[in-house]
């Protein structure tokens, strides 16, 4: 079937989908995105991410477009359009199309989009079971990386490199050699002594939904958390290093730069936080089921 896109109050066939041509998202990355895993016909973590999402908006300045229960029904209607029962729904709020000044229009409506599209979770079991490589690169985004905007090119151009480079991801290393996060993940290691190591919420971080939840589920199982910056060279020798997000959820890293994490291969704790979190995303998928019936 054709695919479905919502633009500003309508649901338009995808190839039609567009917006004004002085958009500031387009103009100035001016917006602020969520993308939301479906999985089994449902979300997973989606209040996380809506709450997420009106933080970045209100640190922004950007007016809401509509309530979150409003949202929620637009959500719930583009996965349904699309018939999407395993993937994701990214949504994009911008400040709105207005002649190109710098300063923030006034009396202009924020624009915003949302579609829906397939993904394959077996290849994300499958990336799991063998583990895969990263790389690292400088970290040269803004200073306020917890806001989630469209603003991404530094970490299309990471995620660009590893790609060339045969790597899964992109370690991004401050200028004290210390990891932040991956180009479009968050990163992890595992101590010897089995102490999950992650950054502490920062605004040199997005704070991942994936991630909190999986440090929830850490917390239960018992798993001892250290939030603190670690170098390359500690993740390098670690026990297990991993990365996390909403669509690819726990991935374990077993190479860094070419050189092996542990034993080069997926390590138990990893394995664990993996089988956990898949459950989580099942029982929290379980909240709303789409009905998949013609539009």
């Amino acid at each position: 079937m054709s695919r479905i896109a919502y633009v500003n109050g309508q649901y338009v066939p995808y190839a039609q989908a567009g917006v004004h041509v002085e958009d500031r998202g387009f103009q100035f990355a001016d917006g602020v995105y969520e993308v939301v895993a479906v999985k089994d016909g449902g979300f997973v973590d989606l209040e996380g991410h809506l709450v997420r999402l009106e933080r970045s908006l209100d640190e922004l300045r950007i007016e809401r477009p509509m309530s979150r229960a409003a949202l929620t029904v637009v959500l719930r209607e583009t996965v349904r359009r699309n018939r999407v029962r395993n993937g994701s729904v990214y949504l994009q709020i911008t400040r709105g199309a207005a002649k190109r000044e710098f300063p923030f229009p006034t009396g202009v409506a924020p624009t915003f989009v949302a579609i829906a599209r397939h993904l394959d979770w077996a290849k994300g079991a499958a990336n799991a079971a063998k583990g895969v490589a990263a790389i690292t690169q400088p970290d040269i985004r803004w200073g306020r990386c917890d806001i989630k905007t469209v603003g991404l090119l530094p970490a299309a151009l990471a995620k660009q490199t590893a790609k060339e480079a045969g790597a899964y991801e992109a370690w991004l290393v401050d200028d004290k050699g210390f990891v932040t996060e991956g180009s479009s993940s968050n990163a992890w290691i595992v101590t010897k002594d089995n102490v999950l190591v992650t950054r502490m919420p920062s605004h040199e971080i997005l704070s991942g939904i994936t991630r909190a939840a999986v440090l929830e589920l850490a917390k239960r199982e018992g798993l001892k958390v250290e939030f603190r910056p670690f170098t390359v060279a500690e993740a390098q020798a670690a026990k297990e290093a991993f990365v996390s997000s909403a669509t690819s959820f726990v991935i374990p890293v077993v190479t860094l730069d070419d050189k092996p994490i542990g034993n080069g291969g997926p390590g138990v704790v990893v394995a664990k936080l993996r089988s956990l979190y898949e459950a989580h995303a099942a029982a929290h998928s379980t909240d709303w089921q789409a009905p998949f019936l013609a539009p």
